[in-house]
């Protein structure tokens, strides 16, 4: 590796904002220790930033990809998911929208690529459907709502789950509509939905901007399509099981030889 020179030094050394430092920069830079110092720095800097971002993006508790069983859904492109954990999709403010029953896998997909844009230096924030379009209907006025907006178009990648879960009348599809708005082009949104484009009128009852809303989010996307059971009643019914067979030896082991 490279040893930096004395003005790449400094310049690091600017975006710590070490002001002292930089101050008495011809009388210490020549000390050994400056190096190693701004090292350490950037370092405790990356991993304060990386906390902050971690909290505020609410991924919540999930399973890593390596864990996902890639053979329990009946279709799922593997080779697109994998590519998209590389996040080039950001880089052209693509979207991502993982359409499939409940309990397939949607949202650990979701989380897991908020948790490698996070790892990679961006701004993300999860929510449900259903929490963010609540909290934007409960603004009292124009300008709040504008300050609250932010919350969510500000992040590099919105992940918006749970789309089509519950039902919402008009003024919902409208939030949505503002939101979807001002990010595309701008910023990447991954959406999980268990409804398919087609049934969104129905999930957003009355609303004219479905057909608009619709448009933007494909305009530039990846859908990635899964099929198959619930994943969590296969884990249910064989925790069941498991409970059962205990259960059983157990009472075996109290019976009288």
């Amino acid at each position: 590796m490279a040893t930096p020179s004395e003005a790449e030094l400094k310049d690091r050394a600017r975006r710590l904002k070490l002001w002292g430092l930089l101050a008495n920069w011809d009388k210490l830079s020549k000390q050994t220790w400056v190096r190693e110092y701004l090292g350490v720095e950037e370092g405790e800097r990356d991993r304060r930033s990386l906390e902050r971002r971690i909290h505020g993006a609410r991924l919540g508790a999930f399973k890593s990809m390596a864990d996902f069983d890639w053979d329990w859904p009946e279709k799922i492109d593997r080779d697109q998911v994998e590519d998209l954990m590389q996040l080039s999709f950001l880089d052209d403010a693509t979207n991502v929208v993982l359409l499939g029953p409940s309990g397939i896998g949607k949202t650990m997909i979701g989380q897991n690529l908020g948790h490698q844009a996070l790892q990679h230096g961006h701004t993300v924030r999860r929510v449900t459907a259903s929490e963010m379009l609540n909290d934007l209907a409960a603004q009292e006025s124009s300008a709040a709502l504008t300050r609250r907006l932010r919350r969510y178009c500000g992040p590099r990648l919105l992940i918006l789950d749970e789309v089509g879960y519950l039902s919402y009348d008009g003024r919902y599809g409208d939030l949505l509509f503002e939101v979807v708005s001002r990010r595309h082009l701008q910023r990447s949104t991954v959406l999980t939905s268990n409804k398919a484009f087609s049934e969104w009128t129905q999930v957003f009852a009355g609303a004219s901007c479905v057909s608009a809303l619709v448009d933007r989010i494909v305009h530039r996307a990846e859908i990635v399509k899964i099929a198959g059971e619930s994943y969590r009643k296969k884990e249910a019914a064989e925790r069941a099981e498991q409970k059962a067979k205990e259960r059983a030896d157990k009472s075996k082991k109290r019976r009288p030889s």
